[in-house]
């Protein structure tokens, strides 16, 4: 088990690989851990230093009182890099993971070299639904909610299946705290500005059957970026690195030989 202390909390993280090889960096979605990326990592190219970790208030990481910024996000994210001496990863985000991509590249550009922006988008959502989801977090917990949620992430067909019910019991198990505050830094981020006037190497990533950030609004968010790729992976929903893992790792080495970080 790996702890980061990055001054005001402590990250839990994990890296694989080759600690001196090019480094990949994954940030997991809204509701999960760094597990999310398990089945990914094994069919991933030799020769890379794989770092993950959870974010404020998810997995083993230190949960601080709600609601949380998207600035304080992003710094947790730098801070962490910092601390591991990454510069110039391939950063691979999901959902409120893409949004930290977002804002780390505009605000720490050296760290970064390649973006893969998986399943988000500039904005997303409204301020008025994450407002309604906070609060009936707050009054309820998540598992009142954990349908829904799982009905946009998981395609049916992966909803039948024994695995489903390991995502339910790792959503329903993260902190309200964390849960919440994270809710209130994706409604108050819109990267719209900033994220078009990224100039980097980027693919956008999607499940086609996604029911929280539907490939239309991928494909927006990719179209504001030059020279950007943008590839849909069939069959899957809102974390297609767990429905179609090795679609997704190919996906991500075609564009790490692409850009040369292999």
């Amino acid at each position: 088990m790996q702890i980061c202390d990055i001054g005001d909390i402590n990250l839990h993280y994990r890296e694989d690989g080759d600690p001196n090889g090019a480094p990949i960096v994954f940030a997991n979605s809204l509701g999960t851990d760094l597990r999310l990326w398990d089945q990914v990592v094994p069919l991933l190219p030799a020769g890379l230093r794989i770092i993950r970790y959870d974010k404020r208030g998810h997995g083993l990481s230190d949960a601080t009182p709600a609601p949380y910024g998207m600035g304080t996000l992003v710094r947790d994210a730098e801070r962490l890099l910092d601390a591991l001496g990454v510069k110039n990863c391939v950063f691979v985000g999901l959902s409120i993971g893409g949004l930290i991509a977002q804002g780390l590249v505009v605000k720490r550009p050296d760290l970064i070299s390649g973006l893969v922006l998986s399943n988000t988008a500039a904005k997303i959502g409204t301020a008025d639904m994450y407002a309604a989801r906070v609060a009936a977090v707050k009054a309820g917990g998540i598992e009142p909610l954990a349908e829904g949620i799982l009905e946009r992430w998981f395609t049916p067909a992966f909803r039948a299946t024994p695995e489903f019910s390991a995502w339910r019991n790792m959503l329903i198990r993260q902190p309200v705290e964390g849960y919440a505050g994270c809710c209130a830094a994706i409604s108050g981020t819109d990267f719209y500005t900033t994220t078009a006037a990224l100039t980097l190497p980027t693919m956008a990533i999607v499940g086609s059957e996604d029911g929280a950030t539907p490939p239309d609004l991928v494909r927006e968010t990719a179209d504001l970026i030059k020279r950007s790729q943008f590839e849909i992976i069939r069959g899957a929903g809102h974390l297609p690195c767990v429905e179609k893992p090795a679609e997704y790792a190919e996906l991500l080495t075609k564009f790490l030989l692409e850009i040369g970080h292999v």
